[in-house]
C-alpha cells in the first residue's frame, strides 16, 4: 500500500490517491470470502461450503470487494496520512478509482486546518470591571452558613406563628363530601410558605398543639383539578406538633464553630477577601473573553464546515457526560424535555464555531511567537490533570497522548502571551438604574 499523490483540490481540502497492490488486494478478497462465504447458500453445496469461484460466477466477481475494501481502508489510509504529513480535521470521503490487474486505487478527500492570517494581536485594548464587595454579599454568605448550622426546636407554651412548621392531619370536604386527594396525616407544613391553597396556612396560625378546628377556603378558579376549581371547601384539621428553626447567635462563638477564626470581625474580613477574589477572577475571565473575541475579529481563515460539525459533536458528548454525572443521559433528557438531537446541535453550534475560531487564532499566535513547551510543562500538566481527577499521572498518560497535551499547552501559553501584552484598563461598574431612571 502506498500514497500515489497528494493534491490540494480547494481551500483546506486535499485529495489523496492510495494504491493497494494486486497481491494485497487479492489476499483481502480471499479473507472476505472466508468470512462472508459461510453465510451464502449455493444450490448443490452445503451452506458455507461453496468454492469462491462458484460464488463469484453466481453473484459476480465483485461480490466480496466491499468487505475487502472496508478491511483495507483503515490501514491504507493511516499509512497514506503518515506519508503525506497531512493532519485531517474530519472524517474523509472515500471513493474507488479503479480495480484492475494492478490492484486497487482509492481516493480520499480530506479536510485540514485552514491557512490563518492574524494581525495586531498584541496590545489589544480591553476594559476590566471589578465589582466592589457590598456588605449585603458578606451578610448573605454569613446567613447561608447560619442556616446550615440551624436546628429544629419544639415550640412549647404558645400558639402557631408564621415561620413555624405545623405537623397536621387534615381532610377536605366539598358540600359535606370528602374529595379525592384532600386527606393527609402527619403532614409537616411550613406556615407562611404558601404551599397550600390561599388562606389555609393563615387559619392554622393562632392554634395550639392538639387543637382540632375547621379551615374554610375557596379553591382558585384556575386550580389544576377542574372538579374543585372555584369551589368552597372545609378542611378538618388537628395539630400534632409545632417546631421552629432556631438560628445560632452571630457572635464570636459562631465564628469559632464555622471557621478557623476566633472573632466575627476576623471571620467577616476573611469572607470579604474571598468574595473580592471571586469578583476579581470573574473580571479576569471576562477580560479573557474580550481578548478571544478580539482575536477572532482580527483573524482571517476559510474554515471548513466539518470542523464546526466535529466540535458541535464534542459539545454534545460533553453534555451527555455531564448528564450522566447527575444520573441522567442524553436519551432520557430528550425523552422528558421534548428536545431533539437536532435542536441541541443548533443550540451548541454557535459555541462550537466560536471555540474553533478561538483555537485557530491562538494556534496562529503560538506559531508566530514560536511558543515552546518543555518536558517540565508536560509533566506538570499531567500532574495537574491527575490531581483534578484523583488519578495517577501514569494513568493519565495512558489515556492522553503527549502530543495532545503539547498542543493544549501551546494554546494556553499563547493566551497568556496575548493577555500579558494586552492593554487592560480597570473601570468602575455601571450603577444599576432604578425602574424610574430606566
Amino acid at each position: 500500500m502506498k500514497l500515489v499523490k497528494s493534491e490540494k483540490i480547494e481551500n483546506s481540502r486535499y485529495e489523496l490517491h492510495i494504491s493497494v497492490d494486486k497481491a494485497t488486494f487479492e489476499e483481502a478478497v480471499n479473507k472476505a470470502y472466508q468470512k462472508e462465504g459461510k453465510k451464502i447458500s449455493v444450490p448443490g453445496f452445503r451452506k458455507g461450503k461453496a468454492p469462491r469461484s462458484i460464488i463469484e460466477k453466481m453473484y459476480g466477481t465483485g461480490v466480496f470487494y466491499e468487505t475487502a475494501i472496508n478491511d483495507l481502508i483503515p490501514g491504507a489510509y493511516s499509512e497514506a496520512l503518515d506519508e503525506s504529513g497531512i493532519s485531517p480535521v474530519a472524517q474523509p470521503e472515500f471513493d474507488i478509482v479503479s480495480i484492475d490487474e494492478n490492484g486497487l486505487l482509492l481516493s480520499a478527500k480530506v479536510y485540514v486546518k485552514p491557512d490563518v492570517t492574524l494581525s495586531d494581536y498584541t496590545g489589544i485594548a480591553v476594559n476590566r470591571t471589578v465589582a466592589p464587595v457590598e456588605d449585603a454579599e458578606v451578610e448573605s454568605e454569613i446567613n447561608t452558613v447560619r442556616e446550615r448550622n440551624s436546628r429544629e426546636a419544639e415550640v412549647l407554651g404558645r400558639a402557631a406563628e408564621s415561620g413555624d412548621t405545623a405537623v397536621i392531619d387534615y381532610e377536605g370536604f366539598c358540600d359535606g363530601v370528602a374529595f379525592e386527594g384532600g386527606k393527609g396525616e402527619d403532614y409537616a407544613l411550613k406556615l407562611g410558605s404558601n404551599t397550600f391553597i390561599p388562606g389555609f396556612e393563615d387559619q392554622i396560625i393562632g392554634h395550639k398543639v392538639d387543637d382540632e378546628f375547621d379551615v374554610n377556603v375557596t379553591f382558585p378558579t384556575e386550580y389544576h383539578s377542574a372538579e374543585l376549581a372555584g369551589k368552597e371547601a372545609t378542611f378538618k384539621c388537628k395539630i400534632h406538633a409545632l417546631t421552629r428553626v432556631e438560628l445560632p447567635e452571630l457572635d464570636d462563638d459562631f465564628a469559632k464553630d464555622v471557621s478557623e477564626f476566633d472573632t466575627m470581625d476576623e471571620y467577616k474580613a476573611d469572607l470579604k477577601a474571598k468574595i473580592e477574589k471571586r469578583h476579581l477572577d470573574s473580571a479576569d475571565a471576562a477580560v479573557g473573553e474580550q481578548l478571544v473575541d478580539a482575536l477572532i475579529e482580527k483573524m482571517e481563515a476559510d474554515i471548513p464546515a466539518p470542523m464546526y460539525d466535529a466540535e458541535t459533536e464534542n459539545f454534545l458528548r460533553d453534555y451527555d457526560n455531564r448528564l450522566r454525572m447527575s444520573g441522567l443521559d442524553l436519551n432520557t433528557y430528550i425523552k422528558y424535555t421534548g428536545m431533539t438531537l437536532e435542536k441541541l446541535r443548533e443550540e451548541f453550534r454557535p459555541q462550537a464555531e466560536r471555540q474553533v475560531k478561538a483555537r485557530l487564532a491562538l494556534e496562529k499566535v503560538a506559531e508566530l511567537e514560536k511558543v515552546e513547551v518543555t518536558e517540565e510543562d508536560i509533566n506538570g500538566e499531567y500532574e495537574r490533570i491527575a490531581a483534578a481527577y484523583s488519578m495517577t499521572a501514569d494513568k493519565v498518560k495512558e489515556s492522553l497522548p503527549a502530543d495532545v497535551i503539547v498542543e493544549d499547552l501551546r494554546v494556553k501559553k499563547a493566551m497568556d502571551l496575548v493577555r500579558e501584552k494586552a492593554v487592560v484598563t480597570d473601570v468602575a461598574p455601571e450603577e444599576k438604574k432604578t425602574e424610574e431612571e430606566a
